[in-house]
């Protein structure tokens, strides 16, 4: 094998770090105005260094109403997509079926649908049909955008098992339950797993849709849009840098753990 030249490994190398760089270029910004000691209700220049803002986050009772109104929608919304799911990924991924293909289609287009087109349809059906607008309806909202990423994710797991291994776990007796417990799960868990987090990230930070179906239920990102018409206070961007760390946390111990269960694979082969 030719081995490449070192300009073009350095070249490709320096590329990536400034991508990254500006990929992470808000975050820091954010986590940086975290500590920004503001006075008055702009926070856009940067006044000195102060930690208060982390002592009094829990000040404002309606930006913490917005933040728990996020973080339980997102928590019960991935619980439900995850579990519908990774059954429809599961069905899709290991049997042929009589309108298996328009599934398919159908899980498609509800991740490829832009957003503001299934925030006016939903609008639209919870209008015609007199539901009233508010947590309810913005948890039946990300259930359903949720269950396409989830099922599309556990089907790419599923197809890539081999059959053999519940093949032989049935011929020694395992019922459905048993092998599906102690066979297809622990296999197709790293695609569940990835799955539900992808669920809860969207659920976090959706916008759009949340707008049309939420009625008087204000989440975090609604908050922090309606705010920005009279200053956004420090409390937000405080909000912002503990939602990223604890993301960025999980996903850690995710990639370590998948790492870690790669390794005698790996080994064996």
């Amino acid at each position: 094998m030719t081995p490449r030249p070192r300009e073009a490994v350095s070249g490709l190398r320096v590329y990536t770090l400034l991508l990254i760089a500006w990929l992470l270029l808000p975050v820091a910004v954010m986590v940086a105005f975290g500590f920004n000691d503001a006075h008055g209700k702009q926070n856009f220049r940067w006044e000195g260094f102060t930690l208060r803002w982390y002592a009094h986050l829990l000040d404002k009772g309606d930006l913490t109403t917005a933040v728990l109104n996020s973080l339980t929608i997102a928590l019960l919304s991935t619980l439900v997509s995850t579990v519908i799911g990774t059954l429809a990924g599961i069905a899709l991924g290991r049997h042929r079926f009589r309108g298996g293909g328009a599934a398919n289609l159908v899980l498609l287009m509800a991740i490829s649908c832009p957003e503001i087109v299934m925030g006016a349809s939903l609008l639209s059906m919870f209008v015609t049909f007199g539901v009233p607008r508010g947590y309810p309806t913005v948890l039946a909202a990300h259930v359903m955008f949720s269950i396409a990423f989830v099922a599309v994710t556990v089907r790419a797991r599923v197809a890539r098992l081999d059959p053999a291994v519940e093949e032989a776990a049935r011929d020694l007796g395992a019922g459905p339950w048993t092998r599906f417990r102690l066979v297809t799960l622990p296999m197709i868990r790293p695609g569940v797993v990835a799955g539900a987090l992808l669920a809860f990230t969207l659920s976090v930070d959706d916008f759009v849709i949340t707008g049309f179906t939420g009625g008087a239920t204000v989440t975090f990102p609604l908050w922090i849009y309606g705010s920005t018409r009279t200053g956004t206070p420090p409390q937000v961007n405080v909000m912002g840098t503990l939602i990223f760390a604890s993301g960025a946390l999980i996903a850690a111990v995710v990639a370590r753990r998948t790492a870690a269960a790669a390794g005698p694979q790996a080994r064996d082969r």
